[in-house]
């Protein structure tokens, strides 16, 4: 890394931190009694009123199950492979299929096997656009006052604004992948083959 290229590196650490820890839907205080960090410090640090140090972006990296470069947006090192760090929310295992902190994100989910109760999923709204495709299992999809279960090959697509919920809807583990937007943005889809030129049919 060139010497000017650390000032610029430094300064985006702070995006960085807001839009990873958005991204795992955690607050400046629920992340501040995980690390031990003050709530006005990591507020500077988002903010980027604070140069972030290892001290502090150590017990981060930790906290949100993530590589160190990842947070300082290290240069690659011609490694090709990606090494997703799986987190678990209420009991759901989220694997990162991508390595960048801004745009779409892609997740595999896994939601394990248990017993059906029939309580419908709770419901939460957030900023963004979420598409999903279920790989294997069933999956109890509940938006807004509808009630979906998707099966393997079935895909979802809504704006995350609308109440939502996910649950296990068999007796297996239920996989599907996601496609999140935190800023709403939808993927683009092409069907079909592409139509041929007027006069090269």
């Amino acid at each position: 890394m060139a010497d000017d290229d650390i000032p610029r590196v430094l300064n985006a650490v702070g995006p960085r931190l807001r839009a990873l820890r958005r991204e795992r839907g955690a607050t400046l205080a629920q992340l501040s009694e995980v690390t031990g960090i003050s709530l006005s410090t990591l507020s500077r640090l988002e903010s980027g009123q604070r140069k972030p140090t290892l001290e502090l972006l150590l017990p981060l990296a930790k906290a949100h199950g993530v590589q160190l470069d990842e947070l300082v947006g290290a240069p690659a090192t011609g490694d090709p492979r990606v090494h997703p760090r799986p987190f678990t929310r209420n009991g759901q295992t989220f694997v990162p299929l991508t390595r960048h902190l801004g745009g779409l994100h892609a997740y595999k989910h896994i939601l394990p096997a248990k017993k059906t109760t029939g309580t419908r999923p709770e419901l939460r709204t957030h900023e963004g656009y979420e598409w999903l495709y279920v790989l294997s299992g069933r999956l109890w999809l509940a938006i807004g006052e509808h009630d979906l279960v998707l099966t393997a090959g079935e895909a979802a697509e809504f704006d995350t604004h609308v109440p939502h919920g996910f649950a296990n809807a068999g007796p297996h583990p239920v996989e599907f992948l996601s496609l999140f937007g935190a800023q709403g943005e939808r993927m683009h889809v092409r069907a079909g083959p592409p139509t041929a030129a007027p006069g090269h049919a």
